[in-house]
């Protein structure tokens, strides 16, 4: 690797089997949104990849569920740190989408079961607790469909920094590291690249 590529990190994506595992594996994501006076704000929950979205619970009256009802747009963060598994895929993936969400008994009684196994996947004692704790008349769920990726392959940067990734295991650069880094090259004054 040259010198200073370390500015080059689109190249380090996930694939989409490494994405896939890494949601299904990880056992918290930082669900973001908007609020009314434009602040960003991001929170930590349990989450179940299924069916290509990410399903999240909260209790309806929190400001997320009228923030994310006003403007539905939002984010999901998952981090590989933060899994004990040693399968789960290192770097993280953000997935930008819109929110729906579900109070239907039917989505509550798979989403809840699903939930409670991937909290206490050892313990149907602790499974069934944390159910009984999710089954609240007050409790919304929402599903997130991605509409962009921003994925990075912690593992993947550490290989081509000790000079073991090939070429062929490198995503395109996205414009971020072609278009908009000379740019900012040039305003510094510095080559492109």
């Amino acid at each position: 690797m040259a010198a200073h590529d370390h500015e080059i990190v689109s190249i380090y994506g996930h694939s989409e089997k490494q994405k896939d595992q890494l949601l299904t594996r990880a056992p918290e994501c930082i669900l973001m949104w908007g609020t009314k006076d434009g602040w960003p704000v991001g929170v930590v929950h349990s989450f179940v990849w299924h069916d290509k979205k990410v399903w999240i619970t909260f209790a309806a009256h929190r400001h997320r569920a009228s923030a994310i009802k006003r403007d539905n747009r939002v984010s999901v963060t998952v981090s590989g740190a933060s899994s004990r598994d040693p399968e789960c895929p290192k770097g993280a993936v953000t997935i930008k989408g819109r929110a729906t969400f579900h109070d239907d008994d039917e989505t509550k009684k798979w989403f809840y079961r699903a939930l409670s196994k991937k909290v206490s996947p050892d313990s149907k004692e602790g499974e069934d607790a944390f159910y009984s704790l999710l089954d609240s008349p007050l409790r919304t769920i929402i599903s997130v469909v991605p509409e962009k990726w921003i994925s990075f392959d912690a593992d993947k940067s550490q290989r081509d920094r000790l000079g073991q990734l090939s070429e062929d295991e490198k995503t395109p650069r996205l414009s971020s590291d072609t278009e908009r880094m000379n740019k900012e090259r040039k305003r510094r004054g510095m080559e492109p690249r």
